[in-house]
């Protein structure tokens, strides 16, 4: 019955997970670590180690899939994760000097008027319009937009996918499916980093949880991620809108339990 329970909560917190990655490139972590906390009382810090874990397959699967499909930039994509990469651990100092605040909720909520957003007002940018800004300025914008990402994920720790997807798409003015593309495609790689700092300081998680988290993560972001692919630009927005607000109300429900 325990195997069962164990089973059934990772089957679903692998399903949100994969379903928030492969569609708007959101992080595995705003699912799978509540859910992990309250049904099978797992540490909260191991919780993030097994969903930052279950992000790295996720994400790249993800990423494989909208790149095949032309719907990625990696070349920006990596100036953006270096940025990103630096300036969380700047941000995450900082955080450490300054008293705590209540910022726990910030992806949650993030995650909901991001979704609400897509339906109301979804995005509609073409590549045509994306190719017209210059490979220089583009680059520039990259990384400024990665020192503010970073900044911000370490500094409140949370919502990384989600100012990706919002600055990808408001700022930079990508087309939603490529937002999502580079989106996880620097998640892959923010993800494993953060995974293995876990563990190292951690020590090992539980490897039934952990692998059944990782397998069911990734077979959800693959089955998302194909059918973005294949979506019309309005069907997508509606969908990633309704998959956001749906997971922002389930997981603020898990983190008032």
């Amino acid at each position: 019955m325990t195997l069962l329970f164990t089973i059934l909560v990772t089957f679903f917190a692998g399903m949100g997970a994969g379903l928030g990655t492969g569609f708007a490139g959101m992080s595995a972590a705003a699912v799978i670590s509540p859910m992990l906390i309250t049904f099978l009382d797992v540490d909260p810090y191991m919780a993030v180690g097994i969903a930052l874990s279950s992000d790295v397959l996720a994400s790249a699967v993800s990423a494989y899939v909208y790149g095949k499909n032309k719907n990625l930039d990696i070349r920006n994509g990596v100036i953006m994760m270096v940025s990103v990469l630096i300036f969380t651990v700047i941000g995450s100092y900082i955080s450490s000097l300054v008293p705590s605040t209540t910022m726990g909720n910030f992806s949650v909520f993030m995650t909901f008027l991001l979704g609400i957003k897509f339906i109301v007002k979804p995005v509609m940018t073409t590549k045509e319009s994306m190719a017209q800004v210059s490979a220089k300025k583009r680059a520039v914008q990259s990384v400024v937009c990665g020192v503010i990402i970073g900044f911000i994920c370490g500094f409140v720790g949370a919502g990384g996918g989600m100012m990706m997807l919002l600055i990808l798409t408001s700022v930079l003015g990508y087309e939603l499916k490529t937002a999502v593309g580079t989106s996880v495609f620097i998640m892959a790689f923010t993800a494993l980093t953060g995974a293995v700092s876990h563990f190292a300081i951690g020590g090992a998680p539980d490897w039934t949880i952990f692998l059944l988290c990782v397998v069911f993560t990734f077979l959800w972001a693959r089955i998302a991620a194909v059918f973005a692919n294949k979506a019309t630009p309005k069907t997508l927005n509606r969908a990633t809108g309704v998959i956001l607000v749906i997971l922002g109300i389930v997981v603020l429900a898990f983190s008032l339990l």
